[in-house]
């Protein structure tokens, strides 16, 4: 594992902490986006944007969504643009599978919720890397997570491997995470880790946090196993292509 640095203690009341670190080749080998496109490449945490009682209630936005299916293993996954949810060992289509039962489950009230964090979440990534942020659009996928204990049943399970969102997923530029639980009181394990040369730099998890960075290879990043408790997050990125964006997700 190496050298081990803490970023953010979940103990912590953090106003804004930025590090800049070398942009990755990955921005040079795809079309650029002037005034979006990373120039300057970075990770910042912040506990200033969302607050408690409002991650609270994104929480239980993903409790009631995902209490309608739910992975076998230990990662699960809701994702209200899409509509895929995980059940069993497989994903359903939200929407489709459950119909209008959706109006009992969801209101408005959840959709603007999520829009107004949303766009609070963007606007902080946009001020921190220096862009402007109506150049930046939502992309997929854009996901709340639950994550315990449970023995993972197939690879969708296996959260903890490290990654390169841009290599992941593509469209990615700015990759965020709000934190809808706290490490060490919810659950153990499960601190999200910055894999850099020499050292590992983490960040605990705490309800109302927003970690942000850069999605190429310059933030090669995994999540450690949970060890006890449930992890609740959500990831929102966004790309700076407009081909690749999509609308907030509506009821």
């Amino acid at each position: 594992d190496g050298v081990m640095e803490v970023l953010a203690h979940h103990s912590e009341n953090l106003q804004d902490k930025f590090i800049e670190i070398p942009c990755s080749e990955d921005y040079d080998n795809q079309k650029r986006f002037e005034g979006c496109t990373p120039r300057k490449c970075g990770r910042g945490v912040t506990d200033a944007v969302i607050t408690k009682e409002e991650a609270e209630r994104i929480r239980r936005i993903a409790e009631r969504g995902l209490s309608l299916g739910g992975s076998n293993g230990g990662a699960s996954i809701l994702d209200l643009h899409s509509g895929a949810l995980s059940r069993g060992k497989h994903f359903v289509n939200l929407y489709r599978y459950f119909g209008d039962r959706i109006q009992d489950i969801f209101t408005e009230e959840d959709f603007a919720l999520y829009r107004d964090v949303r766009q609070r979440i963007q606007h902080k990534i946009a001020q921190a890397f220096g862009i402007n942020s109506a150049s930046m659009y939502l992309t997929e996928p854009t996901f709340f997570s639950r994550i315990n204990n449970t023995e993972a049943k197939t690879t969708h399970d296996e959260y903890w491997h490290p990654h390169v969102d841009k290599v992941t997923y593509g469209s990615f530029d700015y990759t965020s995470l709000l934190y809808l639980s706290d490490y060490s009181k919810d659950f153990g394990g499960g601190r999200f880790v910055f894999m850099d040369a020499g050292s590992n730099k983490t960040i605990e998890p705490r309800a109302g946090r927003v970690s942000f960075f850069t999605s190429g290879s310059e933030n090669l990043h995994r999540v450690e196993k949970v060890h006890w408790g449930t992890r609740y997050a959500i990831t929102i990125s966004f790309t700076c292509n407009p081909d690749r964006g999509i609308g907030d997700p509506v009821l």
